[in-house]
């Protein structure tokens, strides 16, 4: 499948991953409020295999995870993409997902973001569905997927295989279809610029 180097959005820019986001992706990566629900802070170790993974998969496939910036300050805000689901997950297909520093929340952008993703893996990628999971108890990650369009059905609701016991495991799913995702993309300030 073909992809692209950079999307840009309204505010954004979803750009290929520097060297020089190292230094803010471990910090992102290091702060517990971010890592809430996502197993608790990383090391720099851990984060830097992860910023190697991210760029070896957007190689080989052609899409995957991005680094965001705030396009008027150019600033490192944190990563959103499409990823191909786990073996080892009870689903399957292309999921999204994002993650942002903590100063960038309250924004819209993890929606807007998404949007641009989302349109991307349909209009580009010709996926035929997105999916989205989270925890349980993340609200927050929820709450973005119910405005970009995704919908639930709880009898898709999982026990994460990769997590060990305990509040972390119980997971929720969320899909958009191409189809119901038509008349949102279209009117979306995410809807990303040709480059």
């Amino acid at each position: 499948m073909a992809g692209t180097s950079e999307l840009r959005t309204e505010r954004l820019v979803l750009r290929l991953w520097r060297d020089s986001d190292r230094e803010p992706w471990a910090a992102m990566n290091a702060d517990p409020e971010v890592r809430e629900y996502l197993g608790g802070p990383q090391t720099r170790e851990q984060s830097d295999a992860a910023l190697a993974g991210m760029r070896a998969d957007f190689h080989e496939r052609g899409f995957g995870w991005w680094a965001l910036e705030a396009r008027e300050t150019g600033r490192f805000i944190g990563r959103v993409g499409l990823d191909v689901v786990g073996p080892d997950m009870p689903f399957a297909g292309v999921d999204i997902g994002w993650r942002l520093i903590r100063s960038a929340w309250g924004h819209g952008y993890a929606t807007e973001a998404a949007l641009g993703c989302l349109a991307f893996g349909f209009e580009t990628l010709g996926l035929p569905e997105v999916l989205a999971s989270t925890t349980v108890e993340n609200l927050r990650s929820q709450a973005v997927m119910r405005r970009i369009g995704m919908t639930r059905d709880p009898a898709d609701d999982f026990e994460d295989p990769s997590v060990p016991e305990g509040p972390l495991r119980p997971c929720v799913l969320y899909r958009i279809s191409r189809t119901s995702a038509h008349g949102l993309r279209a009117a979306s300030p995410g809807r990303p610029e040709p480059i």
